[in-house]
């Protein structure tokens, strides 16, 4: 099997997902196995994988030791999905089983004191509105709703103009044509959303001045076409950085224009994320809106 991971993948391999699922799948057996007979599996600077019964065996200096079942996959970039998103959602879903052990510790320990139902964040909402009902189950099969905070007054620290604001919204637009950034649903068959995404050095250096933020800044805009629905589940994702930005924080999201929730065909919305500074806009940033999915490079 260690043969195989030396051997460059085919293009017809790089091409199949499923094929990519085999040989993770693969990988994590033949690791596990090594695990049970008590050897060191570990990365090496080189992207390399390594299987060894003792540590001078570790052919690489400055190695990092994984758990079998924690080996990053070969080929990362040939995923249909991002590595990390898939582990950062993972690790943020209430629903994973890992998690709900801490929930229920919650539970057990409020019963244990004496209370008579769960607390109020295991209740499971009452069926059809039933005056009388009591939601006595903890709630494991979805998790709450999530309510959009109200954004502060549009530009309130930044002290735009309207006409300032107009202009923002046609950088957005013009900034497609040189670099694509821009995600759109559909409703029966004609597109009824689109939120792009723009850099402009020039509103960065306000938004710094004005809020004392340290990092990068992006612009984003949302047309709806028909009446739809707008949360900005945005999430940037470069090498080990991970950045999901909260709505109602203008530190890392903020809204000059607009609101969430529901929209109607002449809504229009204008915001801004700002971003870790370790992240680069010269390079590729991959970003996410709920499972919606692009790669863009903003200072280009």
């Amino acid at each position: 099997m260690l043969d195989l991971l030396d051997r460059p993948l085919s293009r017809r391999t790089a091409a199949s997902p499923q094929r990519l699922r085999q040989l993770v799948f693969t990988l994590g057996i033949g690791l596990a196995a090594a695990a049970d007979a008590g050897s060191i599996t570990g990365v090496c600077p080189d992207g390399s994988v390594f299987v060894v019964r003792n540590p001078a065996s570790i052919p690489c200096s400055q190695a990092r030791r994984v758990e079998p079942h924690q080996v990053p996959p070969m080929r990362p970039e040939n995923l249909p999905r991002s590595y990390l998103w898939d582990v950062y959602r993972e690790k943020q879903n209430e629903n994973n089983p890992y998690n709900l052990v801490d929930r229920a510790d919650k539970v057990r320990g409020a019963l244990a004191k004496g209370g008579s139902a769960p607390p109020p964040e295991a209740m499971t909402p009452q069926r059809g509105g039933e005056p009388g009902a009591s939601a006595t189950l903890p709630q494991v099969a979805s998790a709450p709703p999530v309510t959009a905070a109200a954004p502060p007054p549009p530009g309130a620290e930044l002290g735009l103009t309207d006409g300032e604001l107009r202009d923002l919204f046609y950088l957005v637009e013009l900034s497609q044509e040189q670099v694509p950034a821009t995600f759109a649903t559909e409703a029966g068959g004609q597109e009824s959303l689109r939120v792009s995404f723009a850099h402009s050095q020039a509103f960065e250096t306000r938004v710094r001045s004005a809020t004392n933020v340290d990092g990068r800044v992006v612009l984003w805009s949302v047309q709806p076409k028909q009446r739809e629905t707008f949360r900005p589940n945005f999430t940037f994702v470069q090498g080990e950085t991970a950045f999901r930005p909260q709505p109602g924080n203008p530190r890392e999201l903020g809204v000059l224009v607009g609101r969430f929730g529901e929209l109607d065909r002449e809504d229009l919305v204008l915001g801004y994320a700002v971003l870790p500074a370790t992240i680069d806009l010269a390079r590729q940033v991959d970003l996410y809106w709920d499972d919606r999915r692009l790669a863009v490079i903003f200072e280009q």
